[in-house]
């Protein structure tokens, strides 16, 4: 799942790997599209994914100052056609003691529809 039409990554994808890739110089790097588990209209593709980035531009920095060099690389794209961004960012030693990726996040349809209470 989250491959384009010819079987690899979309564009989106791509785009946001180039960008990573030359902002942070990952030693691992994955670009996970995670629209298919959002309920998104048939056919419909790359409005959410879940990041790894493992660098070493992360050591001595909180999650919070590592999520920013990810939101500051894909500015264009949170503004435009990414809804939604998961994020893991280990350093390189972090990423070799814990080389696991939590599940990623459920859908809560917060988007799909308006929900009326009654």
């Amino acid at each position: 799942r989250g491959l384009g039409a010819m079987g690899g990554p979309g564009p989106l994808a791509r785009t946001i790997r180039a960008k990573l890739e030359a902002a942070l110089q990952p030693t691992h790097l994955q670009v996970l599209d995670d629209s298919w588990r959002h309920g998104g209209p048939p056919g419909g593709r790359e409005t959410h994914f879940t990041v790894v980035v493992v660098s070493e531009r992360f050591g001595g920095l909180p999650p919070l100052q590592r999520h920013s060099l990810i939101h500051a690389a894909l500015g264009a794209e949170l503004a435009g056609p990414l809804h939604a961004l998961s994020i893991v960012a280990r350093t390189p030693q972090q990423w070799e003691s814990d080389p696991h990726v939590p599940p990623r996040p459920p859908c809560l349809g917060g988007s799909k529809q308006e929900r009326r209470k009654g």
